[in-house]
């Protein structure tokens, strides 16, 4: 009988860290990446590929303008340029050098309790805007939702930007 993810032990399972790009998905890995050290955790960085309601076009406007390209290469390259960034400024960091990092398409919330539940994660931290009012209640908040559904420990980080 093989071992699924999930029965491991919750001490030699990764954190999980969405991003997307953002200062506070930024603050959500560094964060994440000082607790991974601290106990000598995995951790696994994903990205979800998505168009978002509230800025559509969000990759397109972030790839050159007469390239043509597939939304997926576009994100893969940001992702890319994400991580690098984030190693070269914080070199002591080796978490944030030995890191798995994945990209799947999708809808953000859906996609990252799926991967949660498939890699057997033992935390998910993840970034929030903190945002509040009326756009809260039309839009909700992803890092809302998966503190809702999720079947493992959130941690939820608030940047100060």
């Amino acid at each position: 009988m093989t071992e699924k993810p999930r029965d491991r032990p919750v001490q030699n399972r990764p954190i999980l860290v969405p991003v997307d790009f953002s200062p506070y998905s930024e603050a959500a890995l560094l964060f994440a990446a000082e607790e991974a050290e601290c106990l000598g955790r995995p951790l696994l960085i994903l990205h979800v590929v998505h168009d978002p309601g509230d800025m559509p076009g969000y990759y397109s406007r972030a790839m050159k303008k007469k390239q043509l390209d597939r939304i997926e290469d576009g994100a893969s390259r940001m992702f890319r340029k994400f991580l690098r960034k984030l190693e070269k400024h914080n070199p002591q960091l080796k978490s944030l050098k030995r890191a798995d990092s994945m990209m799947v398409k999708g809808l953000p919330t859906t996609r990252i309790l799926e991967v949660a539940e498939n890699k057997g994660v033992g935390m998910i931290v993840i970034g929030s805007k903190g945002v509040t009012g009326i756009k809260h209640l039309l839009m909700g908040s992803v890092a809302e939702r998966v503190v809702q559904l999720a079947p493992v420990p959130v941690t939820v980080v608030k940047a100060d930007i």
